[in-house]
């Protein structure tokens, strides 16, 4: 076992319910929801229900610590080493100092998602004009779904139930 100080980790002794009281008294259930897009903060909201869901839901409890250390404590980005690391194991170098919370709003979460959409359309976009896409997922899947000709599914013999897998 490594001996890591995780002394300069915000996330450092805080549990979760402590982490989300403070987040829903400093923005508010509408708010952690418009941001994180997370149903536990929509529907039938409380603290308990949340971190109920959150303890069972590693990528949701994730998102929430992100949330929590970038917009709430307002810490600079990650570095590239730190990046692959789970929020509560990241070590936070010592000249960085936690901040004062974001001033968010509804506005900026819809301009936000807005990008965000642009971004994944853009994503599947062919890089190169001549560069064809994909089929969607649905023609794949017909295509793999499509009648075979006779010679193809009797594969030459009834009794071997391994013929239709042959080529």
């Amino acid at each position: 076992m490594t001996d890591v100080d995780y002394t300069n980790n915000p996330l450092h002794g805080v549990g979760l319910n402590q982490l989300l009281t403070e987040l829903v008294e400093h923005y508010g259930f509408e708010i952690l929801f418009a941001y994180l897009n997370i149903n536990c903060f929509k529907t039938n909201p409380s603290i308990k229900s949340s971190e109920k869901f959150l303890k069972k839901t590693p990528w949701a409890r994730e998102k929430v610590e992100l949330f929590y250390l970038y917009k709430f404590k307002n810490l600079p980005r990650v570095s590239s080493e730190q990046f692959s690391v789970t929020p509560r194991e990241r070590i936070i170098p010592a000249h960085q100092k936690p901040g004062a919370p974001a001033e968010l709003s509804l506005e900026d979460a819809e301009l936000q998602r807005e990008k965000s959409a642009k971004k994944a359309s853009e994503f599947n976009k062919p890089k190169r004009p001549g560069k064809a896409r994909r089929k969607p997922a649905e023609k794949r899947y017909q295509d793999a779904e499509r009648p075979r000709r006779q010679s193809e599914s009797s594969g030459g013999t009834d009794d071997d139930p391994w013929a239709k897998w042959r080529k």
